[in-house]
């Protein structure tokens, strides 16, 4: 249990302390999109101690119209304070665990899928840590998505809103109990980054989808809007999520080794050569959308081709410079997710995938420290460099023949989840597009 564990006693005595009236009952659909019931101060203990009944079937991925009745039961661990709400008559928030009628976890709640792993992670020894790099951009509006200023990466940009905007979501975010370590301006014009103290996978998921409420309810609150679209641009930077992995067997980093090159240890190679032999197959989860795959494309930063590397940052998987006396952060870099993915499910099948590498001893390849995007097809294939799926519907047949994605999500999820995808891919396929109408109409 984490340190700042809380319990219904102290939920009910710091909300009646700090004048609390709403608490906000927070989940996720399988898609990640954040869904929430409002209760008052005064049904706070009676959910606590029995839940919330909702109607499971109005959810994307739960239930069927003849199995609707769900619980949604909230977990005091997560109870924050909202702090763009007003002080007085305030507004509180806890993610819940969504349960079956006679109390049993529901096999379709993400936050379920991800506690499965994490509990396989600990019968193993292990405690699975997540610090990921989240990039987004501002916009005047969505139906207007001009940027708010010309900066680029790492640019000191004279103050304007969004600097301001960006200060004050993290100051929200740290009100909050979770922690940020970096923000900056990143390569693309109104393009921001903001780096994650890293946690346990559980608190961190949670922390992700309260980010993106959180950056979108301030950017709302001074008129313009935050997205974390993978690619709103043309010509420009997508906005990517890196995700930094770690395995910690107690307070020792199962990463580090001293005596190694690199300073990976054999554990940290062997969850590396996982990661490389599955993430084709789970492409379809870490970049759900066909909008994903507009970011990566050679040319723009965004990985493309399957290879590691310690610092390169052409590469799929990176290991980030070790520094004396550091050990603790010692960990793996998957730079190919989004942050427009579920994070409960995208930690969820990376788990999976290192395990599997430590459970057979997978070997990973030699890392490639050149430039990948510059070497020729004919070398790449010399040196059995494989690439990412192009677009979702290659993600989909991958993902279709996964035992690995179908053991980690569960049959529920993994079903109702690529279903949903094949959906939005013939959507998309037979959506006329404004490249469409530019390019064909004026010659066709």
């Amino acid at each position: 249990m984490p340190t700042h564990a809380k319990d219904k006693a102290y939920v009910l005595k710091v909300a009646q302390d700090l004048d609390v009236k709403f608490i906000r009952l927070w989940f996720t659909d399988i898609l990640g999109f954040l869904k929430s019931v409002a209760i008052t101060i005064e049904e706070l203990e009676e959910a606590l101690e029995e839940g919330i009944g909702f109607d499971g079937s109005s959810i994307e991925g739960f239930t069927r119209i003849d199995e609707s009745d769900m619980i949604a039961m909230p977990d005091p661990n997560t109870f924050a304070i909202l702090p763009w709400r007003p002080e007085e008559k305030g507004v509180a928030r806890m993610f819940c665990d969504i349960l079956s009628p006679g109390g049993r976890p529901f096999e379709g709640d993400p936050r379920y899928v991800l506690k499965k792993q994490l509990k396989a992670s600990a019968e193993l020894g292990y405690t699975f840590y997540i610090g990921p790099e989240v990039e987004f951009f501002y916009f005047k509006s969505a139906e207007d998505p001009k940027p708010l200023d010309v900066g680029g990466y790492f640019d000191l940009t004279p103050l304007d809103m969004a600097s301001d905007l960006r200060r004050e979501t993290i100051l929200a975010m740290e009100e909050m109990g979770i922690g940020v370590e970096f923000s900056h301006h990143e390569a693309a014009p109104s393009q921001h980054e903001i780096d994650f103290r890293y946690t346990d996978a559980l608190t961190m998921a949670d922390g992700l989808m309260t980010f993106r409420l959180v950056a979108k309810e301030i950017a709302l609150k001074h008129g313009v809007y935050a997205t974390f679209m993978p690619k709103p641009m043309t010509g420009a930077n997508g906005s990517g999520m890196h995700v930094n992995m770690s395995l910690f067997q107690g307070e020792r980093n199962a990463f580090f080794d001293a005596k190694d090159r690199l300073h990976l240890s054999k554990t940290g190679r062997h969850f590396v050569a996982g990661i490389l032999k599955h993430v084709r197959e789970l492409t379809a989860v870490t970049n759900q959308w066909p909008n994903s795959y507009k970011r990566l494309v050679p040319g723009y930063e965004a990985p493309v081709y399957l290879s590691w590397a310690a610092k390169n940052r052409s590469d799929l998987v990176r290991i980030p410079a070790y520094k004396p006396g550091h050990e603790g952060s010692m960990r793996i870099e998957l730079r190919s997710p989004d942050a427009a993915c579920n994070p409960y499910l995208v930690f969820s099948v990376l788990l999976a995938a290192g395990l599997e590498g430590l459970r057979k001893n997978l070997e990973p390849p030699e890392p490639v420290q050149e430039n990948v995007f510059a070497m020729t097809d004919e070398e790449r294939a010399r040196r059995e460099i494989a690439q990412l799926p192009s677009d979702l519907h290659e993600a989909i047949q991958l993902a279709q023949g996964s035992t690995l994605a179908r053991q980690a999500l569960g049959t529920h999820v993994f079903d109702s989840f690529l279903a949903n995808k094949r959906l939005e891919w013939e959507r998309y396929r037979a959506a006329v597009t404004d490249y469409d109408l530019k390019t064909y109409l004026p010659i066709l």
